[in-house]
């Protein structure tokens, strides 16, 4: 124990460049961390910071032990987390941002996950806005589309497609497009993202040589029930998410159109803040939300 509380010493001053620091840090006095790298490099049998009266810096020898040393206090860390985390069940408040229209998906799964982790709070944040994870003070968030932010670890939760959708009643009355040029000339009911106020595209596939068309904005909303509703009852054609549009489309209300023209899959992720010490509620709601929310999309996890 002692030997590691020396490589302990070591590292936080090698990082803070001062023994007050590195004391301050650990609990102890600058005097007890000095004595504590003092031993070590007695032990050692070489200098392993160098000492003036404003600062201490790495040796050759130092630098080359400390990054051994960074492993070796990280992977105790590790395994005193890991027994942690065997001990400990999985409890407490649990802040999690989602996409709004994902609500459709969570919300019917919310029962079986009470059940399971009684001793978990959900904070379930619904909304589109992009927020920064770390300083929102976030534990989990779903998101799809590109990833980048390399603080983060993520996990794939699984596919969704987007789909055009119109009522039995509005494709009686207008027919129903053959080509996304058709759009055209038909009633689009088109989403407003409500943070920045901008419409949603239509991103289905070209047909090659053919000039772009204009998708028409009949009718604008930024509430994803809203135009769903609108669709049912026959308002016009909807470009959605095919979970939002699943249950009416197995009651018959709506029929999807131009399918050979639809975009690439895209892809929900669990995002969370990288840590060595993951939390048992972090890991458990993110297990929970990669196996039952999309059930095709089961995956292993990966750093971003």
């Amino acid at each position: 124990m002692d030997n590691l509380n020396g490589l302990a010493a070591f590292v936080r001053a090698a990082e803070t460049r001062s023994f007050v620091a590195a004391g301050r840090e650990l609990g102890l006095t600058a005097s007890a961390v000095g004595k504590a790298v003092a031993k070590l490099e007695e032990r050692l049998g070489a200098r392993l910071l160098q000492r003036s009266t404003r600062r201490i810096s790495l040796t050759a020898e130092g630098a080359l032990f400390y990054e051994r040393c960074q492993r070796i206090l990280g992977d105790v860390a590790d395994a005193e987390a890991e027994l942690q985390r065997a001990l400990d069940a999985p409890r407490g408040r649990l802040r999690v941002s989602m996409p709004l229209a994902t609500h459709r998906l969570m919300v019917p799964l919310l029962p079986e996950f009470a059940r399971l982790y009684p001793e978990i709070e959900l904070d379930l944040d619904f909304n589109d806005r992009i927020v920064d994870v770390i300083e929102a003070g976030l534990d989990v968030v779903m998101r799809s589309g590109a990833l980048g932010d390399s603080r983060l670890m993520s996990r794939r939760v699984g596919p969704f497609r987007f789909r055009v959708v119109g009522s039995p009643d509005y494709l009686a009355r207008h027919g129903a497009p053959q080509r996304p040029a058709d759009l055209e000339h038909h009633a689009c009911l088109r989403y407003k993202f409500p943070t920045s106020g901008t419409m949603m595209e239509w991103a289905l596939r070209a047909e090659p040589g053919t000039p772009p068309w204009r998708t028409p904005a009949t009718l604008v909303a930024n509430s994803t029930d809203a135009l769903l509703a609108a669709a049912i009852r026959g308002l016009g054609l909807l470009y959605t998410a095919d979970f939002v549009v699943a249950e009416a489309l197995e009651a018959g209300s709506l029929q999807t159109v131009l399918d050979d023209y639809q975009p690439p899959p895209g892809m929900f992720w669990a995002l969370w803040p990288s840590s060595r010490q993951l939390s048992p509620k972090v890991r458990v709601f993110v297990d929970f939300l990669c196996t039952r929310l999309i059930p095709s999309g089961n995956a292993t996890g990966a750093a971003v």
